[in-house]
């Protein structure tokens, strides 16, 4: 059949270009429209408001640029299992196509539609779009798959040094829409309202501070600023301090796929081929590592799909964690008395983004300071990231709580000694915590604020050193 219809559904891949899936459906024809289901099912995507601004704003770019290119994108809400048979037979498709996933309800998911389109003669065509390698070519020696990240990153960064460049150039894409008897149908479905109401419930007042930006146009800026502005090449020295702009804020677009990770790593790679000096190449191979730790966690959640529910370590399901309420909502308000954990909870509840040493020191105190169990955390991140990744999110607390894939079995964060290392200054501190602006920074520092400087601020709701002792004894019992 000459230039059949295809239905391509956009899941994590928000974008035209750079999309595996859906070159390879344009191979086959140009009659391609496009969907973006809402899944009630799988709320990850928006059941946070920093997410739900991400996810509806990258969504309308998309619709344009379907529009640009001579079809559409229909957006619909309900249950992907039945709705994309059902799109896939009103517009008459010989084919979806998708490109792959890696979370367990999501394999299920595509799983069912693919058994309900065969049953009425669709082809279904997948592709791997979000990994640099899929998961089921890279494994240790001995033929399993990684469960350490070294040994993996040394593996994968070799294969990645081959890395096929993808050129945007040798692709004219030019679409053809529907006709119209279909048209009719979708007018009556009314496919932009799901969008505009989508948008119109979101209440995200962060989104004019939110370091993340939406759409394909919000990636290309910010790496094109994390590039041009040579930020990439003080990476290395500058990447954990808080209150420097040290960082790509690529971690939503690569999470929605608004950007591919072939650009991005291939950007690294050209990088190095005009590296100067051996300071500038450290950088890049320092940003290339935390690339990977985003590849490991997703290669780890589709092998180990029981992560999701719980630790990789099962003696962490002995643990007696206390789990004090109160002290969950002190650290979830960003009101512990701990001024460089409470700043970066503030950062988090009013951007939807939090700079990754501070996710890793607020991290620490809840687990090891409350000993709060470690998925609370997890979950009340989902509620509030921008950028908020099963895969990446879980991997990061469960490397935090000592729970997970990391040979070390014990890590503990001083959150006064970070503080000193990374925020030497308290610029970060003070400019998300305005009252304690007069306290001199040794004072900060050390914790030692005096009731007089204390303008309403809360004193520390507990002790680290105890807690850090307690915490340990815990320890020993498992």
């Amino acid at each position: 059949m000459n230039n059949p219809r295809i239905l391509f559904w956009h899941r994590k891949d928000l974008r035209i270009f750079d999309n595996q899936a859906l070159i390879k459906a344009f191979s086959l024809s140009n009659a391609i429209t496009s969907t973006y289901i809402l899944d009630k099912n799988y709320s990850h995507d928006f059941n946070a408001n920093s997410r739900a601004w991400f996810l509806g704003n990258s969504l309308r770019e998309l619709g344009n640029n379907w529009k640009k290119m001579g079809s559409r994108l229909i957006i619909e809400e309900g249950d992907p299992i039945l709705i994309i048979p059902q799109l896939a037979n009103i517009i008459n498709a010989k084919f979806v196509v998708w490109n792959k996933s890696i979370e367990p309800y999501e394999i299920n998911r595509d799983l069912q539609i693919k058994n309900s389109l065969k049953k009425i003669n669709i082809q279904v065509i997948e592709s791997w779009d979000h990994l640099l390698i899929e998961p089921s070519k890279i494994f240790s020696g001995n033929n399993t798959p990684y469960s350490v990240y070294g040994p993996f990153y040394k593996n994968i960064k070799s294969k990645l040094n081959l890395l096929g460049k993808y050129d945007e150039s040798n692709i004219n894409f030019n679409f053809q829409d529907i006709d119209d008897e279909f048209r009719d149908y979708l007018k009556i479905k009314r496919s932009d309202s799901v969008l505009n109401k989508f948008l119109e419930n979101i209440n995200f007042s962060g989104s004019k501070i939110c370091p993340c930006r939406p759409g394909e146009k919000g990636a290309e800026k910010l790496l094109e600023n994390f590039i041009n502005k040579q930020t990439i090449f003080s990476y290395n020295s500058t990447r954990d301090f808080p209150s420097h702009n040290g960082t790509s804020y690529l971690s939503a677009s690569l999470r929605f796929g608004t950007i591919s990770i072939r650009k991005v790593w291939n950007a690294t790679l050209n990088l190095n081929s005009v590296c100067e000096n051996q300071e500038k190449y450290l950088s890049i191979e320092t940003w290339q590592k935390e690339l990977v730790w985003r590849e490991f966690y997703q290669h780890c959640l589709f092998h180990f799909p029981e992560l999701e529910n719980g630790p990789y370590r099962k003696k962490w399901d002995q643990f007696p964690w206390q789990n004090n309420n109160e002290w969950f909502l002190h650290w979830s308000n960003g009101e512990t008395g701990v001024p460089i954990v409470d700043a970066a909870m503030r950062q988090l509840n009013s951007t939807g983004w939090m700079h990754n040493r501070c996710r890793m020191i607020v991290a620490s105190f809840l687990v090891k300071d409350l000993i709060c169990n470690w998925q609370m955390g997890e979950k009340k991140f989902m509620e509030m990231l921008v950028d908020g990744d099963l895969a990446a999110n879980n991997g990061g607390w469960q490397w935090s709580a000592s729970s997970g894939m990391d040979p070390k079995p014990l890590r503990i964060f001083n959150p006064y000694t970070q503080a000193k290392k990374f925020d030497p200054i308290c610029e970060y501190i003070k400019f998300w915590i305005p009252e304690l602006f007069k306290v001199s920074n040794s004072d900060l520092l050390n914790g030692e604020i005096s009731n007089l400087e204390k303008n309403n601020y809360l004193k520390p709701i507990v002790n680290h050193n105890f807690q850090q002792r307690l915490f340990k004894s815990l320890y020993a019992e498992i």
